[in-house]
């Protein structure tokens, strides 16, 4: 029995979830999302509350139980508050900028690298050091972050490159010479 697919999703004020056969839709204040279910795979609303059901106890149906609820809760999330991940970028000369959609980087390379992110998604640069990614997929969102702080990660002999805010970066130690 999947412990996360039999929790009831609480649906929010300002929220609306509309379930079409295998189709379920979500209208919030920042934006709407819809998502396809698995063939199995039930929704059903009650009052404010949404349950996710399986049609078997196969295994299959099992696995997909709880990662089915897990989406249609972040779709209820992300269409009510949004998501957002958080990058630094040390080093000198190492900086960030935004202009229209696309994403500037300056990251020791000869050339600028220039990341335009899928559509809604969102950039904002606070002091050329800070990269904030905001969006209601947490998909998309998460793969932005993750394709931006791909461009230089942060090496673990000096620290510089990109890195999430509050990830730790586990540093070595150089070659000494005896």
């Amino acid at each position: 029995m999947s412990r996360v697919g039999e929790k009831e999703i609480v649906v929010p004020g300002g929220v609306s979830v509309e379930i079409s056969g295998s189709t379920v839709k979500v209208k919030g204040a920042k934006g709407e999302l819809s998502r396809e279910l698995v063939d199995g795979i039930s929704v059903e609303q009650d009052g404010s509350q949404l349950l996710v059901k399986r049609a078997g106890d196969s295994k299959r149906l099992r696995a997909l139980h709880g990662t089915m609820r897990s989406l249609i809760a972040g779709m209820i999330e992300g269409v009510s508050a949004g998501f957002t991940r958080e990058l630094e970028i040390s080093g000198v000369g190492y900086r960030a900028q935004v202009q229209g959609r696309k994403l500037i980087l300056e990251s020791g390379f000869s050339h600028s690298i220039e990341y335009e992110p899928p559509e809604g998604v969102a950039l904002e640069c606070g002091n050329g050091t800070e990269v904030k990614v905001t969006g209601i997929d947490k998909q998309k969102v998460g793969q932005a972050a993750a394709r931006i702080r791909g461009f230089c990660k942060a090496e673990p002999y000096k620290g510089k490159g990109i890195c999430y805010k509050n990830e730790r970066i586990r540093r070595k130690v150089g070659k000494t010479v005896a």
